[in-house]
Parts: structure tokens; C-alpha cells; sequence
């Protein structure tokens, strides 16, 4: 089944992990995937073998944004599917986090997020049709010790996704939200057992989730079988939000 046929699709922060995950996932779906990630190592890999293109692209630089869609765009003629995944973690408590740390979550997981879609939005516009999703967390919804910084943009992106929805949807483009629960990426299997233990713990089903399954709902929602769903936050975290 290829649900994303000649979808024209960039992926921010698919080099590794969700991203790499949703790059694969993407492409199995018949899209043409562009890859935008700092880490060019990865990303070269991983587009070369699925067939996608990679650019280095810093997603919290509004001219480097506006130059790696003005490439997509001049290679493709249009974007169909933004896909905004990159997103970075400096954890402390409120008490221990610099204004330095604050900021550098800040540019990366919400004014990225705006960057991108504000440029990306409007290419979409000529052709009167797109998929946009946001990478929220289940944090966002309830918060977590130690994570100012990144819960207020995963937060903050909730409530950009139902903002741009009423925006956007009524020409064509429609603008949802995905909170992941705790996922088994490689910086997550890295942790001591017992906190992965702990982790598990809070899950109903008693796991952590794959990356894979993460893009499976990026995809679901980045298609025509989602034509329908507009302004939603979906958590994709084994029942944690019960």
C-alpha cells in the first residue's frame, strides 16, 4: 500500500531515530523524502539507502530554511508534507537552567517549528493543498521535573498546531500534533536498566514504543486517509495519558 505516492515530503531531523525512522517509513509509502539534519554523516547514509535526498539544513536558521525549500520547490514544483520532528533536549531544573539553555531548546523545537512552517506553508498554498505535523511529547500534556525548557515548547506546540489548523485548513492544508510517549531510540536503550525499567513502569502495556510506530501515525496523518483530521493531538504512548 502506498499511501504516499509522489508526495513530496521533508522530514527535519530525519537523519536518526523518529526522523529515520518516518524517512523509511515515508519512502516504503512511495514519497520522495527530503531529509534536513545537521548530522551529514547519517543523513547521506540514510538517504542513500532509501533513495531520498539529504540537505543540511538548521531548521532554527530562517535562511537556511528558506534556501532548502527554495531547493525542493525548483527540483519538485511543489511540498506536499512537512514532517516537523527535530527537536533537542538540554535538561535542568528550573533553579540550574542558564537563559543559554533555555534559548537553545527554544530555537530549536518551537521557532523552528515556526520557521519551517511558516516558509514551507506557503509554497503549499499554490497548489492548495498539504500535511503538516508537529512533534509534540506527552510531556506537553502534563509536564515533567527537570524539563522547563522542552516542555514549553512541546506545549507551546499544541497549541501552534490548533492555531495554524484554523488558519490553514480551509485552504487545503491540514496541521496535527503527535505526543510520543517514552520511545526506544538509541539515547533512550543507552539509559542504566533500571530507569528503563522505571519507564516501562508507567507505561499500561509495559513497554517502550518504537520508533517505527510513531511513524506509522506521522504517515496515517501526512495522508488522504486523514483528509479529515485537522487541529489534533495524537498520543502515541501505550495508555501513559490515561
Amino acid at each position: 500500500m502506498n499511501r504516499l505516492e509522489n508526495k513530496i515530503a521533508i522530514i527535519t531531523g530525519g537523519a536518526a531515530g523518529i526522523g529515520a525512522a518516518t524517512a523509511i517509513k515515508f519512502a516504503t509509502e512511495g514519497a520522495k523524502v527530503i531529509i534536513w539534519d545537521l548530522n551529514e554523516e547519517k543523513g547521506i547514509a540514510l538517504a542513500s539507502e532509501i533513495g531520498a535526498d539529504f540537505d543540511k539544513v538548521n531548521s532554527a536558521n530562517y535562511m537556511e530554511v528558506e534556501k532548502g525549500a527554495k531547493n525542493v520547490y525548483e527540483k519538485y514544483g511543489r511540498i506536499d508534507v512537512l514532517i516537523n520532528n527535530a527537536g533537542i533536549t538540554r535538561d535542568s531544573t528550573l533553579k540550574k537552567m542558564t537563559p543559554e539553555l533555555w534559548q537553545q531548546v527554544i530555537d530549536v523545537n518551537l521557532t523552528g517549528v515556526f520557521y519551517c512552517t511558516k516558509i514551507i506553508s506557503e509554497y503549499m498554498l499554490m497548489n492548495n493543498y498539504g500535511r503538516i505535523v508537529n512533534a509534540s511529547s506527552v510531556v506537553g500534556l502534563y509536564g515533567n521535573f527537570g524539563q522547563t525548557n522542552y516542555v514549553a515548547t512541546k506545549a507551546g506546540l499544541i497549541g501552534m498546531t490548533k492555531t495554524l489548523a484554523r488558519e490553514l485548513g480551509r485552504k487545503g492544508i491540514t496541521v496535527n500534533c503527535v505526543a510520543p510517549g517514552f520511545i526506544a531510540t538509541e539515547m533512550v536503550a543507552a539509559m542504566p536498566e533500571n530507569i528503563l525499567d522505571g519507564m516501562k513502569a508507567k507505561v499500561p502495556i509495559g513497554r517502550l514504543g518504537l520508533p517505527e510506530e510513531i511513524a506509522n501515525c506521522y504517515a496515517f496523518l501526512a495522508s488522504d486517509e486523514a483528509a479529515y483530521i485537522n487541529g489534533a493531538t495524537i498520543s502515541v504512548d501505550g495508555g501513559m495519558t490515561v
